[in-house]
């Protein structure tokens, strides 16, 4: 009787996380019980701290609303906010679960108290993705969440930012976008002391503080974040060069291979020039084998080293 119990009111929960209102009725007849039984179901939901609220009438009516916390053996506010950002991802670049991961999100908005939901909607509004590897993107949650609302609120922060190279200095910015490549996470803003667009690492972001100055939203150059971020990274110096002349037209390639858009080049309708440059040795090795086609290579003497020693592993292992 208790595992019936059980079951049933995670049933009713669920449901409760699908539409906005449900009547007594319709939620009896959806669980195969009296419109009384659905009445003592809800009063345990909010025993146990489920913020349910109810509408008079002969058979009611009942909505899950927003707590002032989140409901017990739930979720913390980091892991939900982490969740909202894996969502977000997963709905914008894993193939074949982006409806499912879009009504998850809806369903834990619903339920978040409103600081969360705030940071929640923010996200949405402020992340942007590049995907250049499998790996996913790795960010503290609560300075993700901060820099989040600032893009969505315009409002200038300060921060400490330690460079690849140099000593951490204080940096001051109009936060324009957050966006994710490969496993990492940037934030695009408009430095306010160069008086230039600048691309921040979140893991080298310390110490964020807004300003409560506000300002217009800037513009971003191309009006599209993700692919701006991903120029400026293209052009970036890198640690290991790799060129690849691919003998395949630039669409062909650009079709298997959409998150190589901006570092893709073609040079005539038969053949194209691939930019597979990285600090890391077997990202390049990962670009090159994603190709899809016979290519020649200008690369520096590390490179071809590491490819070679790969070939041979994979030759041995296939005897």
């Amino acid at each position: 009787m208790t595992s019936d119990m059980t079951v049933r009111m995670l049933r009713l929960l669920s449901l409760l996380q699908t539409r906005r209102e449900w009547s007594g009725a319709d939620l009896a007849e959806r669980l195969d019980v009296t419109v009384r039984t659905v009445r003592r179901d809800i009063d345990r939901l909010r025993e146990l701290g489920y913020p349910v609220d109810s509408t008079r009438g002969h058979t009611g009516g009942y909505r899950l609303a927003p707590g002032s916390d989140l409901p017990p053996l739930l979720l913390d506010d980091d892991e939900a906010v982490a969740i909202a950002v894996a969502l977000r991802t997963a709905a914008g670049g894993l193939t074949g679960i982006e409806e499912t991961a879009l009504r998850a999100l809806a369903k834990l908005e619903q339920v978040l108290p409103r600081r969360l939901r705030t940071q929640v909607t923010a996200l949405q509004t402020s992340l942007a993705g590049i995907t250049w590897e499998t790996r996913g993107p790795r960010a503290d949650p609560t300075l993700l969440a901060t820099l989040a609302v600032a893009c969505r609120d315009h409002e200038i922060l300060t921060f400490d930012y330690a460079p690849r190279h140099g000593s951490t200095t204080s940096r001051r910015a109009e936060p324009c976008h957050l966006v994710a490549s490969g496993n990492l996470w940037y934030l695009l803003a408009h430095d306010t002391d160069k008086d230039d667009w600048r691309l921040f690492r979140l893991d080298r972001i310390t110490d964020p503080t807004p300003t409560g100055r506000r300002v217009p939203p800037r513009p971003v150059p191309g009006d599209d974040p993700a692919a701006f971020v991903a120029d400026r990274l293209s052009a970036a110096p890198t640690r290991y060069r790799a060129i690849a002349t691919v003998h395949a037209p630039a669409e062909h390639i650009r079709a298997r291979t959409p998150a190589l858009a901006t570092r893709l080049r073609p040079l005539d309708e038969r053949t194209c020039r691939v930019d597979a440059s990285d600090d890391l040795l077997p990202r390049i090795a990962l670009t090159l084998a994603g190709l899809d086609a016979d290519y020649t290579l200008d690369a520096d003497p590390d490179v071809l080293h590491h490819l070679r020693q790969n070939a041979h592993r994979t030759l041995r292992a296939t005897g």
